[in-house]
């Protein structure tokens, strides 16, 4: 799709592929104003400024949107609007050995037990024991340090999708 696509979408379908993008539809609706958008350079540094401007429920809804690193199932049926793309993310994990596969499920059930929500990491380009490695040596952390790093992490996918979207 291009940025003028994109600009001329009907409200309710800029919506939905902007939902594809980041998951909290109060980011969403705070994005609506800057469109139509002139390029796609100041649309990413809108979608940072306002992902900053949300709060922490609205940053855990977007959470919310994600599949736990490596789980193909959920990959598969819940979150089928953005498979492709979530899919694209995780591919390393495809080629996992078992053992780290399992290792991931054992640490993403401590993790989401422990702060209340998924890991979130920006998995693209990342091996399945590089994003394991990252899981466990978050796990230590308190919540807020957690959510602090999840927006960050959030807000790279964010624009990761974005580029993905206009490509």
């Amino acid at each position: 799709m291009t940025l003028h696509e994109l600009n001329i979408l009907p409200k309710h379908q800029l919506k939905s592929e902007l939902f594809k993008c980041c998951g909290s539809t109060t980011w969403v609706d705070k994005m609506l104003p800057f469109f139509p958008a002139d390029d796609l350079v100041e649309l990413l540094n809108d979608a940072e400024e306002e992902w900053y401007h949300c709060t922490e429920a609205d940053w855990l809804e977007a959470f919310a949107q994600h599949p736990k690193i490596g789980d193909i199932a959920s990959l598969q049926k819940k979150f089928a609007d953005t498979a492709e793309w979530a899919g694209g993310e995780q591919m390393a994990v495809g080629t996992a050995t078992q053992q780290t596969i399992e290792a991931l499920a054992h640490a993403n059930d401590a993790y989401e037990q422990k702060f209340g929500f998924i890991f979130i990491v920006c998995a693209t380009g990342k091996s399945a024991d590089e994003m394991l490695q990252l899981l466990q040596a978050r796990l230590p952390n308190n919540k807020q340090e957690e959510i602090e790093i999840a927006m960050d992490e959030q807000n790279k996918i964010t624009q990761l999708r974005l580029q993905k979207l206009l490509a």
